[in-house]
């Protein structure tokens, strides 16, 4: 996996970074922004672009809302996990309606797999 750049990604995850969802900007901008460990937000890794990575603690942070419950959205996102997980990334996702109803454990729930992923 070519994990710094895919160069046809990159407006995309320009695109996305403009334009995040409303969880995306609340847990971005009242949580992961400030926080110790650096994340990025819409970080091309491969043929991906991830919502949130943090390259020191190897973790990816996906937000999903319902199209990823519905269909084919848990085989794509089974096969994106895999692809990722294979170049030693630990993927975490949470749904959306989460950050909306427990952010407070939300973030509680990604700063203890930060620093257990750190140990």
């Amino acid at each position: 996996m070519d994990r710094k750049h895919n160069a046809a990604l990159i407006p995309n995850a320009r695109a996305l970074r403009k334009n995040m969802t409303k969880e995306e900007r609340h847990l971005w901008y009242d949580f992961l922004r400030t926080y110790p460990v650096k994340f990025t937000r819409q970080k091309v890794l491969g043929k991906y672009i991830a919502d949130f990575y943090s390259a020191e603690a190897k973790l990816i942070i996906e937000l999903d809302g319902s199209q990823h419950y519905e269909g084919d959205g848990a085989v794509k996102d089974a096969e994106r996990t895999a692809y990722l997980e294979q170049y030693g990334l630990t993927v975490v996702r949470i749904p959306n309606n989460q950050v909306n109803q427990e952010f407070r454990a939300v973030c509680e729930y990604i700063d203890s797999i930060v620093k257990e992923a750190l140990r």
